[in-house]
C-alpha cells in the first residue's frame, strides 16, 4: 500500500496494491495491521456506513462536536471529488480544505482524521461511497458547514449547482463554526 500524504499532513490518500489481468482485479481494501504500519497510526474502527447518491450529489460537510469520527473513505462504484475541511483550532492547517478524486478505477481511499469536517460531491451517474469509522453516529453532536462557504472557498469540480440535503443547505457558516459550539 502507497500512503501521501496531503496538504493537510494528517490527511492521508491511500492507495492498495491492486492485482489485476484480463480475469478482473484482487486487492485487500482494508487490513488492521498494514494500515497502522504503513500510516503510523493506531486506531481501531467500529463502524461501517454504505451510502449511494446521483450524479451531482453533494454530501457534506459534516462533523460532530463529541464522538469525533475518523474515516477511512473509498468509492467502490463510480467517482466522487472528496473533500477534507480542518476545523481543529490551533492546527497549522485549521481552515484549510484538501480535496481528491476517489473512483472505482482508481481504488484510492482517503483517511480523515477526526476533527475534521468531511463531505463529497458525485462525479458519475451514481456513486457507492463506503467508510469507516472510529467511532459511533451521534446525531446529537452532529454539524455541518455549508458546502459553499465563502470563507473556505472549495473548489469543487462543476459549474452546476448541486444537489444537497435541507440540513447540509442549512449549514452553518465557516466563520461562525467555533462559536456555536
Amino acid at each position: 500500500m502507497k500512503v501521501t500524504p496531503t496538504a493537510i499532513p494528517d490527511v492521508l490518500i491511500i492507495e492498495p496494491k491492486v492485482f489485476g489481468d484480463e480475469r478482473g482485479f484482487f486487492f485487500e481494501s482494508f487490513n488492521q495491521k498494514a494500515f497502522n504500519e504503513a500510516t503510523g497510526l493506531d486506531v481501531s474502527f467500529v463502524q461501517d456506513n454504505h451510502s449511494r447518491s446521483a450524479q451531482g450529489v453533494l454530501r457534506g460537510l459534516h462533523y460532530q462536536i463529541e464522538q469525533p469520527q475518523g474515516k477511512l473513505v473509498r468509492v467502490v462504484r463510480g467517482a466522487v471529488f472528496d473533500v477534507a475541511v480542518d476545523i481543529r483550532p490551533g492546527s497549522p492547517t485549521f481552515g484549510q480544505w484538501v480535496g481528491t478524486e476517489l473512483s472505482e478505477d482508481n481504488h484510492r481511499q482517503l483517511w480523515v482524521p477526526a476533527g475534521l469536517a468531511h463531505g463529497f460531491l458525485v462525479l458519475s451517474e451514481s456513486a457507492d461511497f463506503l467508510y469507516k469509522t472510529t467511532d459511533y453516529y451521534a446525531p446529537a453532536h452532529e454539524r455541518c458547514i455549508r458546502w459553499d462557504d465563502p470563507t473556505l472557498a472549495i473548489e469543487w469540480p462543476s459549474a452546476n449547482p448541486p444537489l444537497v440535503s435541507a440540513k447540509d443547505e442549512a449549514g452553518a457558516s465557516f466563520l461562525t463554526l467555533t462559536q456555536d459550539d
